[in-house]
């Protein structure tokens, strides 16, 4: 019997072990159900029904000279409810090895809201000091360490650049200093041009577009951290590839955009920064885009384009509070034009905007799994005449009032 024991647990104990290793590997469920209600003004340049907002629209007189688009709304809706699933593994070519899946009820598009959408979805490999990343994932120009803490969907769009990409990224570490390289196609947030909003125009310029960028963090002994970092993004489009009078072209329009953060933290207050100075950013749900800018050959509709410039500049400040957070958002951003004189058509987003600006004081009350927060946002859109240059000119302001109320509750 004593023999029949030692045996038993000589096979047990391999088979215990083996299970307590394989415990370590799945996927781990997380997210939130949220809903948002809220009330605006007037109405705006917003995406399904009117829960991703960006800005006041323009006026729309009638013959009697009453603006139509100063009629307000309301909405309820909880299509930002998210599920995410973070998956281990074992190790793979001498590396840690993770993955996430995450989705949300966004939809694709206004005929699919409530649609259950893919947000990201990536494989990673960890080495000591470098990490490969390869999927989808946040734009390498929305700084995951430093974005805007908003109660509202858009996250501080139009200001600050906002889109989810499938990409290839390399990032390596020293001592607080990191460094990323990404090269990105376009999916759910891409280019506009002659045939609408496609990523066609990133594809047949077969070169991706490419990002680098270089943070530095530190932290202090007293609970202090700081973070700072600068990034330089290309982004090359092929916009057709025949044209009106059935001649191939190839002709492309190339936009570099620069952009610096910031981010200081201490154990009761947050303070965020960042400036963008972007050349053919529609893709990233900013201001801008590009321009036809001349006929090179009028025979056979060869034409060049031009990037519109668009400056944007944001802060986002908080309290860190566990049970109540109070913060203040705010934004600006500016049409830059193209520099020369051009001749159209534009494929942009707000080519009648001289600026944008927005205000959204914001706070959360947080008791255990649940969130109720509150935000108003009060956003100005200056509407005006192009010029030649595709700067604005003659421009009035047109304002939306927007209160916001979220209800979370996480898993």
């Amino acid at each position: 019997m004593k023999k029949l024991s030692i045996l038993f647990l000589t096979i047990l104990i391999p088979v215990l072990m083996m299970a307590q290793d394989q415990t370590k590997f799945g996927i781990q469920f997380s997210g939130f159900v949220k809903s948002d209600i809220f009330f605006d003004s007037r109405q705006n340049v917003a995406v399904r029904e009117g829960h991703f907002y960006l800005y006041p629209m323009n006026e729309s007189l009638e013959p009697g000279g009453f603006d139509i688009n100063s009629k307000d709304n309301f909405n309820m809706l909880s299509l930002q409810t998210r599920l995410k699933g973070t998956i281990t593994g074992p190790d793979a070519f001498g590396a840690k090895t993770s993955a996430v899946i995450e989705a949300a009820f966004f939809g694709h598009s206004e005929t699919d809201v409530n649609g259950f959408r893919l947000r990201h979805a990536f494989a990673k490999l960890n080495w000591e000091n470098t990490e490969l990343l390869v999927g989808q994932f946040w734009h390498a120009m929305f700084i995951t360490d430093c974005f805007p803490g908003t109660v509202s969907f858009n996250t501080g769009a139009p200001f600050q650049p906002f889109s989810r990409n499938p990409q290839i990224r390399i990032s390596q570490n020293f001592d607080g200093l990191k460094l990323s390289f990404t090269a990105m196609s376009q999916r759910d947030f891409t280019s506009t041009g002659p045939s609408g909003t496609s990523s066609i125009y990133l594809r047949n310029n077969v070169i991706p577009e490419l990002n680098l960028t270089i943070q530095y963090s530190t932290k202090g002994s007293n609970g202090n951290s700081f973070l700072m970092g600068i990034g330089a993004d290309y982004l090359s489009l092929v916009p057709r590839i025949q044209t009106n009078q059935g001649y191939a072209t190839d002709q492309s329009v190339s936009g570099i955009s620069t952009m610096a953060f910031m981010k200081f933290t201490t154990p009761d207050l947050t303070i965020k920064f960042e400036g963008v100075l972007g050349q053919n950013t529609t893709n990233l749900t900013m201001l801008g885009g590009y321009v036809v800018s001349q006929n090179i050959d009028i025979h056979h509709d060869y034409v060049a384009y031009l990037p519109i410039k668009n400056l944007s500049l944001w802060t986002d400040i908080h309290s860190n509070g566990t049970k109540v957070q109070a913060g203040l958002f705010a934004g600006y951003t500016k049409n830059k034009g193209v520099g020369e004189n051009v001749i159209g058509p534009y494929y942009s987003r707000g080519s009648n905007i001289d600026y944008v600006y927005r205000l959204a004081p914001r706070v959360d009350f947080n008791s255990g799994k649940m969130r109720f927060s509150g935000e108003i946002e009060y956003t100005t859109a200056a509407y005006g005449t192009t010029q030649s240059d595709g700067t604005v000119d003659d421009a009035h302001e047109v304002s939306n009032f927007r209160l916001l109320i979220g209800v979370y509750y996480f898993f």
